[in-house]
């Protein structure tokens, strides 16, 4: 059994080394070293790179540092570009230009330095792992190997935007803090106060959304300002979008031939991102390993450890165990050369959900975790997708009925008013963790798809499904279970009364009643949206007509479920889902800036010439596959 590079080191830490980027600004550096004592190691070791927004001080970084310096590595914590310590300007994402540039001189100084063997890996998660792909386009020789965690393919198409649709709920959170910790926030205390009030107070600013220029907190730290307006408005797919960091969509062809780890999860932002960046590695002839795993957690580092995502506990093999421990045998495989086992692993290894009690799990002592046990295992998969896997095509038809027979009727269709003032809520899903002030807004993971008294919206605890603007559709009970795997399509004809509006689907695992839940529970298990201008494509935006009939594709939906005998497929299709997407006020209005709303009168079509359907992939059930190891198995040594 593998037990990883074992502790030989002290560890010697210097604070503060400016690294000269291409342009001349210095960049904030914290080097971890072995040391023998407290003199360095003689010798030269491989270094792994992290680069940041977030602070390179943050105590994951001191930890994940002196774990990697006592076992023979040198660690680079880095803050990028106008953050924090770095010299600079800084742009999340939209019109970023530099970050790969500053990543590129960074691994590069990193290999002419005394102590370095000229090896360089690279982590970080979400952003950080964006801008390693962005370094690793601009193209280092130094460069060995990327662990990229949950980091998107590209942020217009899904994270930042969807479909056209803008992820308010995280990304005012993420602009409040952004301008309380950036660089106006560090010259002056009333910058970076105002904007940390907000966040304490997201609540009272959600009930007045959209923001305004020049009326929150963002007015004064005006680059960030700036930005969120940039990217709350900017619905199509245009230049500032296609930069390295925001989309490695356009630059897939300049990425080195390296081996690369993804992580994702069903729960975090980029599920959909890491399994069409593992295709496009692919398709270009590579020779080195692309491997892609995939769990339950939320997006995040720290929860990669829990084999919980909101109120559903997944048990223990859905937790990825001890993450520096699993990031030690893909270094020593790939930096040192050691023979871990990580070459061999499966190109998948995917966490399939479901397979649970469905009770409520007991911790022991007849005491309730208050999570539902939906349980669930890990697959490997070799090919993807999988040869043995086929396409399970579920008509919605009339009286909610969700069912493999066709429509035979003409006509059928149901109409609903959407009225922006009172949005269908977020109830869990594929959303930011909360650690960045988002409490009351939105919570990630899987959920009993009811109101909540601790959100914005909606202001009661009822179903989600007595809602008058959300169509329900359900399959009888399941004789069988039903293995399902991604994507999931969700292919709608629809019509509208305004302009311009939203169709919002959902794919739900609907539990039957029992004692601990005696209404049943219904886990959401992933969601998408299409907003209609943006029906025919990012590129440009165009209104529809009203009273016309369209032909929609709602996702992909991204998850992997064992739907068990005795349980319901559900799909709820809506026009909101908010506060995770923006309202739209159905005025055909500029993105992000509308003062009112009309309501909309939206209609669903299902009938033999408006079919609409689900189209569900699925593998049989006697193919699952025993779990596959985890962390935990590696022998690696804790901390």
């Amino acid at each position: 059994m593998f037990t990883g590079s074992q502790r030989a080191y002290d560890v010697i830490v210097e604070e503060n080394v400016p690294v000269c980027a291409h342009d001349g600004t210095r960049l904030a550096t914290d080097l971890y070293r072995p040391a023998l004592g407290t003199a360095p190691a003689d010798g030269r070791f491989p270094a792994i790179l992290y680069r940041t927004p977030y602070d390179r001080q943050r105590l994951q970084f001191h930890h994940t540092g002196h774990f990697f310096a006592v076992r023979g590595y040198a660690f680079v914590a880095q803050d990028c570009q106008g953050r924090y310590g770095s010299e600079g300007s800084f742009a999340y994402l939209y019109d970023q230009q530099h970050e790969g540039l500053d990543g590129h001189d960074t691994i590069e100084w990193i290999a002419g330095q005394p102590w370095s063997d000229g090896k360089v890996g690279t982590a970080g998660v979400s952003y950080e792992g964006a801008i390693q792909e962005a370094a690793a386009i601009v193209s280092s020789p130094h460069l060995a190997t990327q662990v990229i965690f949950d980091a998107g393919y590209n942020y217009h198409t899904k994270t930042v935007r969807n479909s056209g649709a803008f992820s308010e709920g995280t990304f005012v959170a993420i602009a409040f803090w952004l301008a309380s910790t950036g660089k106006e926030a560090q010259a002056d205390p009333a910058v970076k106060r105002a904007p940390r009030d907000a966040l304490a107070r997201l609540p009272e600013w959600f009930e007045r959304l959209p923001l305004k220029r020049g009326a929150s907190p963002l007015t004064l730290a005006a680059s960030y300002e700036q930005w969120f307006f940039d990217i709350a408005t900017g619905g199509d797919y245009d230049a500032p979008w296609q930069n390295p960091t925001s989309s490695f969509e356009d630059h897939v062809d300049a990425y080195p031939d390296i081996p690369v780890l993804l992580l994702t999860s069903w729960y975090g932002h980029h599920s959909w991102a890491n399994f069409e960046k593992r295709r496009a590695l692919l398709n270009h002839r590579r020779t080195q390993p692309v491997k892609l795993v995939c769990g339950t957690w939320i997006h995040g580092y720290g929860t990669m450890q829990d084999p919980c995502a909101g109120e559903v506990d997944f048990g223990g093999a859905a937790s990825l165990g001890l993450v520096d421990d699993f990031l030690l045998r893909w270094f020593d495989e790939w930096l040192k050369g050691h023979d871990t086992g990580a070459s061999g692993w499966a190109l998948i290894r995917l966490f399939v959900m479901g397979g649970g009690t469905g009770c409520l799990l007991d911790v022991g002592l007849g005491r309730p975790t208050g999570r539902l046990s939906h349980a669930g295992l890990g697959r490997d998969e070799e090919e993807w997708p999988p040869a043995r896997a086929c396409q399970s095509v579920l008509y919605l038809g009339g009286a909610g009925t969700l069912s493999a027979e066709p429509p035979a009727a003409d006509g059928s269709a149901t109409t609903y008013a959407y009225d922006p003032d009172e949005p269908a809520p977020t109830v869990g899903g594929s959303t930011q963790n909360a650690q960045i002030g988002v409490s009351g807004i939105l919570y990630g993971g899987g959920f009993d798809q009811r109101g909540r008294e601790n959100l914005v919206v909606p202001k009661d605890t009822l179903p989600l499904s007595a809602r008058a603007d959300v169509l329900v559709f359900l399959t009888g009970m399941l004789a069988e279970p039903l293995d399902t795997l991604v994507p999931v399509e969700v292919r709608l004809y629809v019509a509208s009364s305004a302009s311009d509006t939203d169709f919002v689907a959902k794919l739900i695992d609907e539990y039957p009643p029992s004692e601990d839940y005696p209404h049943g529970f219904t886990l959401n298990l992933c969601d998408a949206v299409v907003r209609m201008r943006y029906r025919n494509g990012r590129r440009k935006a165009g209104l529809i007509e009203p009273g016309t009939v369209y032909e929609v594709t709602v996702g992909p939906l991204l998850t992997s479920n064992l739907f068990l005998a005795g349980y319901r497929i559900r799909l709820d299709v809506s026009s909101s889902n908010s506060p995770q997407f923006d309202v739209n006020p159905n005025t055909g209005g500029p993105l992000g800036l509308s003062s009112r709303s009309v309501v909309a009168r939206n209609t669903v079509y299902y009938c033999r010439e408006h079919p609409s359907c689900v189209y569900l992939p699925t593998v049989p059930t006697g193919a699952r596959a025993t779990e596959a190891p985890s962390s935990r198995e590696t022998g690696g040594e804790e901390e």
